[in-house]
């Protein structure tokens, strides 16, 4: 079924609402789900995939910031989703970055970190550099680069896997992120380093997937809206609920 691109955004939000997100949060994160799906990078999808992990997420503990100086923050997700945890991250980078040129931020212990991109968006629209870097998988190890270009909504997305595995290397479900003010940074591989390309997603492409999505809307699977419909079905539950627990003379300071 087709949907437009405001009807997946309000559904997203409340239905992000219903599972227990704080209002601005359940808006940025339908605004990130949306903006990747309509640019081509299959943001429901990711989040059909990352549900069960945000259902059983205890939506009111924050994440943690361990380490933190003048040009450098890390943040523990503890092992939730990047839909509710990476803004606190991104907004102490940009500020970082603002104030001193360059910032790196690391994000631990994060999942279904490819929706981490939409947010990034948002920082490029700000007119700042910024690249992330994680690794996928560890068999085979898959790497992927993302890379804003100041100003720019869409990104350079490249996704590869290595032949030669270091001796050293250990699974990472982190996040590296890097923000420059002042210049681009952009991936431009080694010639000498053997790599399987898996993926490479220019920001032309991005854009007239938007073009197209804005115009004839976004396809979206029925079983997953009726999904999407069910969760937000919570806050009429809750709100009833508390309608009635509020409901007679004297039960309320405002009455």
């Amino acid at each position: 079924m087709k949907v437009s691109f405001n009807e997946l955004q309000g559904l997203s939000r409340k239905a992000f609402s219903g599972v227990g997100f704080d209002d601005g949060d359940a808006s940025d994160a339908a605004d990130m789900v949306v903006w990747m799906e309509a640019h081509g990078l299959n943001g429901i999808q990711s989040l059909k995939r990352s549900l069960a992990f945000i259902l059983e997420e205890d939506q009111s503990h924050s994440p943690e910031i361990i380490y933190q100086d003048a040009d450098l923050c890390v943040v523990d997700a503890h092992n939730r989703t990047a839909l509710n945890n990476a803004s606190l991250a991104i907004e102490l980078g940009y500020a970082k970055c603002r104030a001193r040129g360059l910032s790196v931020t690391k994000i631990r212990h994060c999942h279904n970190r490819m929706l981490i991109v939409g947010y990034l968006s948002r920082v490029a629209r700000r007119n700042m550099s910024v690249t992330a870097f994680w690794r996928d998988s560890h068999q085979p190890l898959t790497e992927i680069l993302v890379s804003f270009k100041a100003g720019e909504e869409a990104p350079e997305i490249c996704m590869y896997s290595l032949d030669d595995i270091p001796d050293d290397t250990e699974p990472n479900d982190g996040i590296t992120l890097v923000m420059v003010n002042h210049v681009n940074l952009m991936p431009d591989f080694k010639a000498d380093q053997t790599l399987n390309n898996l993926l490479h997603q220019d920001k032309h492409s991005m854009n007239n997937w938007q073009k197209h999505a804005l115009a004839e809307g976004i396809e979206v699977e029925p079983e997953m809206w009726d999904r999407l419909k069910e969760l937000a079905t919570r806050i009429l539950v809750e709100s009833s609920d508390d309608s009635r627990q509020g409901a007679g003379a004297g039960t309320s300071d405002n009455d």
